[in-house]
């Protein structure tokens, strides 16, 4: 490992002198463009991930020198990558100059793939504003390049964080908006009881049973075989023990579900606010 970090070290020095000695310009930093990547690589045999990702900086900075604005882009990633794994903030830096660099030639789709890498790493840091607006920018640069199925994934994911927000509304929105779409479309039209079952829970969270009961609905006219599926009668049968305020029957309800279709962990946690709030509702019921 102390072999590999000399090398890197001497590599780094070589393309040093190079970009600061005499010579044709693109000659030199095409030059020390080479050494500079033999320089990164041995870095990261050293696993000297720091290092690595400060040398991938420079090589990017060449590639700008010659106007390789793809390699250079291309650098700013594998710096990202190395910085991963020792700090959050110089990774997410790389990625947002990789971004402008693809944005800016037109590579909408290498745009939004480092758009929803920077949205995940803020949702790892619990940023969740910049992690919702990096995943929305995603969607959009997705969107530019017709890639409906990758930039309904990303709005999807804004769902799932606006919801655990409790912005329901926002939430709702692109559940109904990524349902209605997948309906024209005979790959995605399988998900659309799931997004629609989604928006259905975020109704429940809101609490309006009339608001419930509208947009089951209006979920039907929308999608007319939804009405025959298990989450149809699931939303409905929730609803009714909302309007009863029949706290031990939603329970049951929930668990008859849960048995036959499992229930991933964020639908678990919005019916718990569903349950809790009929339990609220229920004691202050009784205190009046």
């Amino acid at each position: 490992m102390g072999d590999h970090i000399k090398r890197g070290e001497e590599f780094e020095k070589k393309a040093e002198k190079k970009i600061s000695g005499w010579g044709l310009l693109g000659s030199k930093y095409e030059d020390a463009s080479d050494l500079l990547t033999q320089s990164a690589n041995q870095f990261k045999l050293a696993k000297s991930w720091d290092k690595a990702g400060s040398v991938f900086i420079k090589l990017s900075n060449c590639h700008l020198r010659l106007n390789s604005r793809h390699e250079a882009a291309t650098a700013y990633v594998d710096a990202a990558n190395c910085y991963k794994k020792t700090s959050t903030k110089g990774a997410i830096s790389c990625y947002l100059q990789a971004v402008d660099i693809y944005a800016d030639m037109g590579r909408y789709s290498m745009a939004a793939k480092y758009c929803k890498e920077i949205g995940e790493l803020y949702e790892l840091e619990h940023n969740i504003d910049k992690a919702i607006l990096y995943f929305e920018k995603a969607a959009d640069y997705f969107e530019f390049q017709e890639s409906s199925s990758l930039a309904n994934k990303c709005k999807l994911k804004v769902a799932e964080i606006s919801a655990q927000l409790e912005q329901y509304q926002k939430a709702i929105q692109i559940y109904e908006d990524v349902a209605r779409q997948s309906l024209n479309n005979n790959l995605l039209k399988y998900g659309v009881r799931g997004h629609l079952l989604n928006a259905g829970i975020c109704q429940l969270c809101r609490g309006d049973v009339v608001a419930i009961t509208n947009a089951l609905e209006q979920y039907e006219n929308l999608d007319p075989t939804f009405s025959r599926t298990r989450e149809y009668k699931f939303l409905s049968d929730l609803a009714t023990a909302i309007d009863e305020e029949d706290v031990p029957k939603l329970t049951s309800i929930i668990k008859e579900f849960d048995s036959i279709s499992k229930l991933d962990s964020w639908k678990v946690a919005l019916l718990l606010k569903v349950k809790n709030a009929l339990k609220a509702k229920e004691l202050e019921d009784d205190l009046t």
